[in-house]
């Protein structure tokens, strides 16, 4: 492996283990045997080093949903392949953990950091596309609407994961989500009498 490869696997481990708001540039060296002028000579910045390292992990980690979602649901329509997936986001939280409590840390910092913030605009555009196209594979869905489903997976992703860090007795299962909707759009009778 290359300095940028050792960097970014000292990233990941550093992220896992110590988090986002306390990984400094020199951990980074330590954990990869680098030096300092490899983090800005193949990253641009510390900050730079830690989204890369979390944007391979989100591939990464799409990627091990869709598998877990694929072997509980193997020949699903969309709706119990959508359903399944959620399970697979709520399983693989504990597998994650190290990685999404450091991604909650980064969110937090982006609002006093500019260049984070769009960083971490881009990884959501990256991941977005990702789970569209994965979603175009499974289904028969156009681009258009697999992107906007894309965007809800991770929307819903993003809100269990929080729920789930914070109390995970009390994280939604798939079938409460499934109720939810349900409840959500089906329309109700008005109750009114007309006369």
């Amino acid at each position: 492996m290359g300095h940028r490869e050792d960097l970014l696997a000292a990233a990941r481990r550093c992220l896992e283990e110590r988090g986002y708001a306390h990984t400094t540039a020199r951990d980074l060296v330590a954990a990869s045997g680098t030096n300092l002028a490899s983090i800005g000579y193949h990253f641009g910045s510390k900050d730079a080093l830690l989204t890369a390292a979390m944007s391979e992990s989100f591939r990464e980690w799409a990627e091990r949903v869709r598998a877990l979602a694929l072997a509980a649901e193997p020949d699903a329509d969309p709706v119990r392949m959508l359903v399944a997936s959620w399970g697979a986001m709520l399983t693989s939280f504990t597998e994650y953990r190290g990685l999404a409590v450091a991604f909650i840390e980064a969110m937090a910092q982006a609002e006093r950091s500019p260049q984070l913030r769009a960083e971490l605009a881009d990884l959501y555009a990256t991941s977005r596309a990702q789970v569209a196209h994965m979603i175009t594979e499974l289904s028969d869905l156009t681009e258009p609407q697999a992107s906007t489903l894309a965007a809800f997976q991770i929307a819903l992703c993003d809100g269990l994961l929080v729920q789930w860090l914070v109390n995970p007795d009390a994280t939604p299962s798939p079938g409460d989500l499934v109720s939810a909707l349900h409840a959500a759009l089906t329309p109700r009778e008005s109750g009114h009498l007309s006369g």
